[in-house]
């Protein structure tokens, strides 16, 4: 191309290449042209690829709402010292289980007794000064009937001039003395019943400290960390409390729902008891109790309403604090279509499933999921009973594609 003639060197690199090139097409000519090693080839069946596959069934399924709950006392109580004084003995250890009744702490009781002892003596000095005054008021009573006869004898005598005017007045003066002792004697019994009455609300104020002295639990529960040892001065209700009780037996479980479902909740409250079930996040047992609290206000925050249910906890699988996975079940429907749960696959288009046809091929069907659980799904459309559907090896599939059945591998518990 620059004028000059090719070389020796540079001629045969270039005839060279060309062989080549043109073995290769005589090569893949006669597969192009359709002959017997290409038809071989193309009617060649593709293997069936092993699958799991499940059954398309029609049962009764719960229509539910799931949400992520958390464990409550059902009922807490801060225990609080009502009196001051020291603390000489505590009757339970931390963690343990007390009945309603149970003492828990003892306050030194010393100087309530000597309180009462007080107000008791005075109450017995208060009743003999009433029965003195009482005495008193009959003395005196007889004298001033004297009196008032003698003055009134003397005032005839004074009238008729047998008696000077110096002797009535004398009669008349210790007469109206004797009325005065009379009032004096009824005021005094007055001021004994209202000592005796006085006397007898400090005995009362008095037994009802002593008995503060004793704390006793208020309910069944099961105690938490002691804040206050023995040996230690307490004020009456002063922080910190002493012990937390909480009752365990029953336990709330208290979880939120978005507030849409709040109509539906109530319609069917009021038609019956709601089951909730709930399962401890370690994987425990589930256990089932019934929705008993609906909250009186919606979070505006997070558009929910609290709810809670129930639960008899007899074996102490729930703990205040805990959360785990709850499941408010709402009703039953009847004759849903319902197929595993691993069966349900998402493509471009939407869900669909790989139904398996009686030829042993597959179909990738589009469905409509109404609702889904751990293990099962439920469809609105789709799919029929008595129909089969791949739940395992679903990857190696494609429209058409054949398949063979192979039985699921054993599920392996921990």
């Amino acid at each position: 191309m620059d004028g000059k003639p090719l070389s020796l060197n540079r001629f045969s690199a270039f005839s060279t290449y060309h062989l080549v090139l043109l073995t290769l097409i005589v090569i893949l000519l006669p597969a192009c042209s359709g002959g017997p090693a290409a038809r071989t080839a193309a009617s060649t069946p593709r293997e069936a690829a092993p699958v799991v596959i499940g059954q398309v069934v029609q049962k009764p399924m719960p229509i539910d709402l799931r949400a992520i709950g958390n464990v409550q006392a059902y009922t807490t109580v801060s225990i609080k010292a009502q009196i001051s004084g020291e603390l000489t003995a505590v009757h339970f250890v931390e963690g343990q289980d007390v009945k309603k009744g149970d003492l828990l702490f003892t306050i030194d009781p010393r100087p309530f007794e000597a309180t009462l002892k007080q107000a008791e003596a005075n109450l017995k000095q208060a009743e003999a000064n009433l029965k003195q005054a009482h005495a008193n008021l009959a003395k005196d009573t007889a004298e001033a009937k004297n009196a008032e006869a003698e003055a009134a004898r003397y005032a005839q005598l004074f009238k008729a001039g047998v008696a000077a005017a110096e002797q009535y007045d004398q009669f008349r003066t210790k007469a109206d003395s004797s009325k005065a002792a009379l009032q004096a004697d009824e005021s005094a019994i007055q001021a004994s019943e209202s000592a005796i009455l006085a006397n007898q609300a400090a005995i009362d104020t008095a037994r009802l400290q002593l008995a503060y002295t004793a704390i006793r639990a208020p309910m069944d529960g099961r105690t938490g960390s002691l804040m206050v040892h023995q040996g230690n001065l307490v004020k009456a209700n002063d922080v910190p409390i002493l012990v937390v009780i909480n009752q365990i037996h029953p336990i709330y479980v208290a979880f939120s729902v978005p507030e849409q479902y709040l109509p539906e909740v109530k319609r069917r409250m009021a038609q019956g008891k709601l089951k909730v079930q709930a399962t401890p996040k370690d994987g425990g047992r589930p256990v089932t109790g019934q929705l008993t609290f609906v909250d009186n206000n919606i979070d505006l925050n997070t558009s929910t309403i609290i709810l809670k249910g129930t639960f008899a906890n007899e074996d102490n699988s729930l703990w205040p604090g805990q959360f785990l996975d709850t499941v408010l079940t709402l009703t039953t429907q009847k004759d849903a279509i319902v197929v595993p749960s691993q069966a349900i696959q998402t493509g471009q288009q939407g869900q669909f499933v790989f139904v398996v046809k009686p030829d042993s091929t597959v179909e990738a069907r589009p469905v409509v999921v109404a609702r889904r659980t751990e293990q099962e799904t439920v469809i609105d459309k789709g799919l029929q009973p008595g129909e089969r559907v791949v739940t395992e090896g679903q990857l190696r599939l494609v429209p058409g594609a054949r398949v063979r059945e192979m039985k699921a591998a054993p599920e392996v518990r921990p």
